[in-house]
C-alpha cells in the first residue's frame, strides 16, 4: 500500500487538476506517484491502490500506457495554465489530452459495498484504466472553460510555481500557501529591513 504519512504533500491548488499539475511533476512521475495521487485525492480507496500497485508485473502494456497518457495530459495542463496566467491563446494540442480522457467519462454513479460501508463509485460504460484520469480531465475542462476570468494564479515565490486557484474575498492571493511561500517572504522582508536600518 502507498504511504500517505503526515510528511505527504498537501494538496494547495483549490483544484483537481491544479494538484495534479503540481504534486506530479516530470522528474517524479512515475506510477507510484500516480497512484499516491489518486489515492490522496480519493479518487482510488486504498484497496484498489494495493490491487494497481502490482500491475506493471502482470500487465506492463496497460500501466505503461496509463501512465504516458497522465503525463501527456499533466504536461499539457501545465502549458494551458501558464497560457490562461499569462493571458493568451491555448493551442489545440494542449486541449486534446483532456477531450482525449473525457470522451471515456461516459458511465454512471453507483452504491457499492466494501468492508461493510456503502461507498459512491464512477462506474465507467468500458472497461480500461483511462477512467482514472477522468475526474481530472473535467476539473481541467471547467477551469479552462472559465477563460480568463479564471481566478487560476501562480505562486510569486520566483522559487516556487505552483499553481492554485484564487478563492480569496479580495482575489489578490499571492501565494500558494501563506505558512510555505507567504511566511519565507515576510521573514525575508523583515530580515532586509531590520539589517537596513543598523546599516
Amino acid at each position: 500500500m502507498l504511504d500517505h504519512s503526515p510528511n505527504s504533500p498537501t494538496l494547495i491548488g483549490g483544484r483537481l487538476s491544479l494538484d495534479f499539475v503540481n504534486e506530479l511533476s516530470s522528474s517524479n512521475f512515475s506510477w507510484e506517484g500516480l497512484l499516491g495521487f489518486l489515492l490522496l485525492t480519493r479518487i482510488i480507496s486504498s484497496e484498489r491502490s494495493t490491487q494497481l500497485l502490482s500491475l506493471p508485473q502482470y500487465d506492463a502494456h496497460s500501466a505503461d500506457s496509463l501512465l504516458r497518457k497522465a503525463q501527456r495530459l499533466q504536461e499539457s495542463l501545465r502549458e494551458a495554465f501558464t497560457a490562461l496566467i499569462h493571458k493568451e491563446a491555448l493551442s489545440r494540442d494542449w486541449i486534446e489530452p483532456i477531450n482525449e480522457v473525457l470522451r471515456i467519462t461516459e458511465g454512471h454513479d453507483e452504491l457499492l459495498q466494501q468492508n461493510g460501508k456503502w461507498g459512491l463509485e464512477f462506474v465507467a460504460r468500458e472497461g480500461g484504466l483511462d477512467w482514472l484520469l477522468a475526474a481530472i480531465a473535467r476539473s481541467a475542462a471547467e477551469l479552462i472553460a472559465e477563460g480568463p476570468s479564471a481566478r487560476l494564479r501562480v505562486c510569486s515565490n520566483p522559487s516556487c510555481g505552483l499553481f492554485f486557484y484564487d478563492n480569496s474575498r479580495t482575489r489578490r492571493r499571492r501565494w500558494c500557501s501563506m505558512s510555505l511561500c507567504g511566511n519565507r517572504h515576510k521573514v525575508a522582508a523583515f530580515s532586509r529591513r531590520h539589517s537596513a536600518g543598523r546599516g
